[in-house]
């Protein structure tokens, strides 16, 4: 048999067709991630399994709203949510770009309140963390830029007032310092969403970046699992829910 028989449209009728669509399907899905290591179409994956399709988040430290965004791909999709974004200037953009969302510009904190914004030369990186700021003002190659006063709240008061019936499908939490805190703010009795994409590396621009084990330790300890790893970001997802599913 010669090679080129294989491909013999006459010999396979449709064959052609299907490769062409399955090229163009690949090539699409392949373009279709948003976040900074395709975390969201593994949560799109996750989202399957669990038969989770017309899903509504929660995006705390949201940054931008299409650039290393893990929500995006959502919101292109119908969905909608809350995204939260204390640099004014980004949460502009936000409402710009994505005005089926909420967006609010505020910090999340432990206690509602007023704290400092130390906005960073790369965006990306602005925190509340005075212990992230301060690595900045030293031997980082970024700078704090800008300070500001910005008003925070606490997750469980976002989540009571914007999902007050059912939680968040996905909430995805990147803010620079503070996360396990905010992990801990969480109330597991009152609010489980099935699934959570949590940076848990530490940003250093040396080589000695390391996993954040302490909140790996405490959402296992939760009742979540790794249902997946980027080196960047986990994504947990809730055990209860997946063994029902």
């Amino acid at each position: 048999m010669k090679i080129r028989n294989l491909f013999d449209p006459k010999r396979y009728p449709g064959y052609i067709e299907f490769l062409i669509l399955s090229l163009r399907k690949l090539h699409k899905d392949s373009r279709s991630s948003f976040s900074q290591a395709g975390e969201d179409l593994l949560i799109r994956f996750a989202f399957r399994f669990l038969n989770i399709t017309d899903s509504a988040y929660l995006d705390i430290g949201a940054h931008h709203p299409t650039h290393l965004s893990n929500t995006f791909n959502f919101y292109q999709n119908g969905s909608r949510g809350v995204c939260i974004e204390p640099n004014p200037a980004l949460a502009k953009l936000f409402k710009k770009i994505r005005p089926r969302d909420t967006v609010l510009g505020v910090a999340v904190g432990t206690v509602k309140g007023e704290t400092t914004l130390h906005i960073v030369s790369d965006n990306a990186l602005s925190t509340i963390s005075s212990v992230q700021a301060e690595y900045f003002s030293g031997t980082s190659k970024h700078v704090v830029a800008k300070e500001i006063r910005v008003s925070t709240r606490t997750v469980m008061d976002i989540i009571s007032e914007y999902f007050p019936t059912t939680p968040p499908d996905l909430v995805s939490l990147d803010i620079e310092g503070m996360d396990l805190e905010v992990l801990k703010s969480f109330d597991f009795t009152r609010c489980r969403p099935p699934v959570f994409c949590v940076e848990t590396l530490t940003y250093d621009e040396t080589k000695a970046v390391h996993k954040i084990p302490e909140i790996i330790e405490y959402m296992t300890s939760r009742g979540y699992f790794i249902f997946a790893d980027t080196y960047l970001n986990t994504i947990f997802v809730d055990k209860q829910r997946w063994d029902a599913r």
